[in-house]
């Protein structure tokens, strides 16, 4: 817009076809939004590492309770077997 009002205008061009006052604000505007952007990636990076960490302890924690259940059930599987063992003596359980 800035070139084509500047280009067309009849009475005053008060920046000329290299467009250096456009070229000036471009790389103001540049400079301020370098930081800004690099501060918002560096925060979004903290956010991540936070999140990850909290994933890395729920995976944990559900790898240990996965642990657990899978001991209760080779006990569950241990107990079932000694009872049918043991009915197939005959003892019907009782020792």
């Amino acid at each position: 817009m800035w070139m084509t009002v500047n280009s067309l205008a009849l009475i005053r061009r008060w920046d000329p076809y290299p467009f250096i006052l456009l070229n000036l604000v471009l790389s103001c505007l540049a400079a301020i939004q370098a930081p800004v952007i690099l501060m918002s990636q560096n925060r979004q990076a903290d956010r991540d590492r936070i999140q990850a960490d909290l994933d890395y302890e729920v995976n944990i924690k559900a790898e240990n309770e996965i642990g657990d259940m899978q001991r209760d059930l080779d006990e569950i599987k241990q107990m079932v077997a000694a009872l049918s063992v043991a009915s197939a003596d005959g003892t019907g359980g009782k020792a």
